[in-house]
Parts: structure tokens; sequence; C-alpha cells
């Protein structure tokens, strides 16, 4: 039986706000965007102190937060949402795992974002967290990206019906947008699998097996990452007509649903590619055994081509006096060339019978 280990990680109590994540030295930004359908107002290098200002609870509002260093700033933001410091803990605390939660009528949800790291075969990981309260949608990012600059410009040109949706349809954007690198990252590792696959079948190289067995990490990880988004997202399918999540409106629930559809599509994809993987696998214990056989077959024909010759020579090296070949004139000769004969011989018969 397979044992469960504790992997013992940093800490942090739920009163004491402490980023643990690995971009500990990406400056705080902050972006706030108001909108509805008839104006929008960007702010950029945004100060939270000027939040009561610039936020207009009659119309929608995304803060959207770049980098995790400065506590002081994400403790001032949940203040002002009136957001506790579980919360707050759980959005610095980049060990967590995907999680939904609502609390005091506040939306909670942290997502893992991966993406495949360029001429690597490892992943990267970054952890995104959204807080949904009173038309206020506020994102969490550990370091600045482009995975939501579409849905800005959709915003800008009145694209789509985001500026005629609340913020949750926003939320539900946003997560449509982290899940793409989803496919992104599983389309990268399937072209590597491929590439290793056509390797597999033509060389016996080690590091064949060793890369076949990290791309295997990798899968397992993907599908570790979405199973328990799979399971947040089942929560807003399954309880919507229950009214619990009361920041989502109710004819919201179905772009939820889709998402969790996409889930299933990943997860099931996830198993397909790990089935190829076994594919890879066995193509190169193929490879390696047809190799080692070849080899073998080599060995034994060449074994079966001296043991006559290994007879003949055993007989007249035995010390008989009574041997009358040993006193021919042309003895040495006779043999040797009946030993040649019989070697031709042998190799036409084995070449006839298609044995090597």
């Amino acid at each position: 039986m397979r044992k469960i280990k504790y992997k013992k990680g940093k800490k942090v109590q739920p009163t004491l706000l402490e980023y643990t994540g690995v971009h500990k030295y990406t400056q705080t930004e902050i972006q706030l965007f108001v909108y509805d359908t008839n104006d929008l107002a960007e702010f950029h290098e945004f100060e939270v102190s000027e939040i009561h200002k610039h936020v207009n609870l009659d119309k929608t509002n995304w803060l959207n937060v770049h980098g995790l260093n400065d506590t002081v700033v994400i403790k001032s933001i949940g203040d002002y949402l009136g957001v506790d410091n579980f919360m707050l803990s759980d959005i610095l605390n980049t060990t967590k795992r995907t999680k939904l939660d609502e609390y005091h009528d506040t939306l909670f949800f942290n997502i893992k974002s991966l993406l495949p790291e360029e001429d690597s075969n490892n992943i990267n990981v970054e952890q995104i967290s959204f807080l949904l309260k009173n038309g206020i949608l506020v994102s969490f990012q550990e370091k600045r990206s482009d995975f939501f600059t579409h849905i800005r410009e959709r915003m800008r040109v009145h694209s789509g019906i985001v500026r005629d949706k609340k913020a949750d349809y926003l939320l539900f954007l946003l997560l449509d947008s982290v899940m793409e690198n989803f496919y992104i990252t599983i389309e990268n590792e399937e072209d590597r699998v491929e590439e290793l696959i056509n390797l597999s079948k033509t060389s016996t190289n080690p590091q064949i097996l060793e890369q076949i067995e990290k791309h295997r990490d990798n899968y397992n990880f993907l599908k570790r990452s979405i199973i328990p988004l799979r399971d947040s997202l089942y929560s807003i399918k399954s309880i919507k007509d229950d009214n619990v999540f009361n920041a989502i409106e109710t004819n919201n629930y179905s772009f939820f649903e889709r998402l969790h559809q996409k889930c299933l599509e990943l997860l099931e994809q996830i198993e397909y590619d790990l089935t190829t993987l076994d594919s890879a696998s066995n193509f190169y214990f193929s490879t390696q055994n047809h190799k080692m056989n070849e080899v073998m077959k080599t060995l034994t024909v060449v074994s079966v081509f001296f043991m006559p010759l290994t007879f003949i020579v055993g007989v007249y090296g035995m010390n008989f006096d009574n041997m009358p070949e040993l006193h021919w004139q042309y003895g040495y000769f006779i043999i040797i060339g009946l030993m040649f004969l019989l070697l031709l011989g042998m190799i036409y018969y084995f070449k006839k019978k298609k044995w090597y």
C-alpha cells in the first residue's frame, strides 16, 4: 500500500498576513476599472487610500492588484470590503489549494494559473485570488501578466456584454481566461510527448525514460490543480437553486456551469495523455528489448558457427597415438579446408533460413 507522506510547509497564522510566494521583490500595483453600459473609467497606479473616492457602488468596480508583497495594501483592501483576516491570509499563502468560500456576503475564490516554461519541461505556477462583494471584484495576482489584457480591451471598446453585466460575470471571464492557460500547458505537454514517442521508437537512451516520467509528473500536477477547481465550480453549479452564493446572480450560474464542463474536458484530456505516455514507455522498453534480442541473436549465431569447429579442434587435440590423420602429409590442410567449407555451408544455410 502506498504511504501518504506529510509534506511540511510554512505555517502562517490566520491573523498574521505574510506573503509566502516566490515573487518577493515584485512591487505592489493597483488598477481600478469602474464601468457600466454607458461609461468606463480607468485608474492606473491607483492608491488604496483613494478607494473611497473613486469606487462607485452604483456601477461595476474591478480592482486588479499586481504583487502581494505590500501586506498593508492588502489589509487596507480587506478592511474596506469588511473581509476577515483568514481570507486575506489565504490570498497571501500560495501553498493553499484551489478554494471557494462565501463568508459575510463575500465570495472568495482562488485558482492556480499554470503555464509552461520556455525551453524547459517545468511548469510555472501562479496563484490568482478573487474577492467579490457588493458589485466590487478584486483580483490578486502575484506578478504582472497579460492574462486579462483582452478583457480590458473588450471593456474599452464595449465589445460583447461585459459592460452590460455585473461583477459576477466579470469573475466568470477572469476565471475563464485563467483556465485557458491549462489548455496552453496541456497542448505544450502533448507536443513534447509526441516528440518523445517518436524518439522512443528508435532510441534506447535512458534520458528518454527520465523525460517520460517528468511529463507524467507534470500531468499529475495538472490533474491535482484542476480537480479542486472542478469541485469548487460544481459547488456553484449544484446549489444555484438554494441562493447560497448571494454574490452571483441567478441568470449567471450557467456561465459557471460552462467552466465546470471545461474542467471535465481538461481532466478527460489529461487521462488520455497519461495513456499516451504509457504507450511511450512501452515503445521505449520494446525498442530496448528488440535491440537486446538482436544482440543475443548475433551472439548465438556466432556461437553456433564455432561449435562444430571447436568440436573438430577438440577431437584432434586428444593425445592418442593411433590417429592416422596426424601422420598424413596434407592432413592439416585437409582439416582446415573441411572446417572452412563447413563454416561456409552453415552460413549459407542460416542465410537461406533468414535466421540473421
